[in-house]
């Protein structure tokens, strides 16, 4: 099993993430940017984006698939509940992390971290909506589609926890620093690589 990633993508982090979780055997291999323009990439994933896992003849692209199918390969029902109900939470928070997330604090820190061309003020506003209902939905509960962690968690987490790196201030936020705190404390837990931008940079000069 291969997986192609980039250090600073929070899409990559999700599935290095799980896979540490998970104490999966796999080989990373890092890229850079011009990696995913070559012709041998691209027959990979055409869209030309991180995370790629290759298992086999299997090769999956997009971050929540790699999720999802991790979890169906190591039969871990713990991680991807079957129940109609808990299946269909995942499923929401997968969407919500394909979505809000990554127009909202995922846009954000693309602007401070890679100069990308979106509107702050616009993305900032976006990231808080979504933080403002991942704040409520995680009210009097651990978890944020069933009782234990799942991929919804994961897929959620990256991009949350270095909001500020994009100037999004978490401070208000308790339900989801309490949150951020118990995935950090997950057997295997993975660090998502920081960068000096942001609202980050300032504390680190205040």
């Amino acid at each position: 099993m291969k997986l192609y990633y980039l250090s600073l993508s929070g899409h990559s982090h999700r599935a290095r993430l799980f896979l540490s979780i998970l104490g999966a055997d796999v080989e990373q291999i890092e890229l850079g940017g011009g990696d995913l323009r070559t012709a041998e990439f691209l027959r990979m994933n055409p869209f030309g984006q991180v995370p790629v896992l290759v298992d086999g003849d299997a090769v999956i692209a997009d971050s929540n698939a790699i999720l999802v199918y991790l979890a169906k390969k190591f039969d871990r029902k713990d991680w991807l509940p079957e129940s109609a109900v808990e299946a269909a939470a995942v499923q929401k928070w997968l969407s919500v992390a394909a979505n809000e997330i990554a127009n909202g604090p995922c846009a954000a820190r693309l602007i401070t971290v890679f100069k990308a061309s979106f509107d702050p003020e616009d993305t900032i506003a976006k990231a808080h909506k979504v933080l403002r209902l991942v704040e409520q939905a995680l009210a009097g509960r651990d978890w944020i589609a069933a009782k234990g962690p799942t991929i919804a968690d994961i897929a959620l987490y990256s991009y949350t926890s270095h909001a500020p790196e994009g100037n999004v201030d978490l401070s208000d936020y308790s339900n989801i620093r309490s949150w951020l705190a118990r995935v950090e404390a997950l057997p295997g837990f993975l660090p998502f690589a920081e960068t000096p931008v942001g609202l980050r940079a300032s504390a680190a000069n205040g």
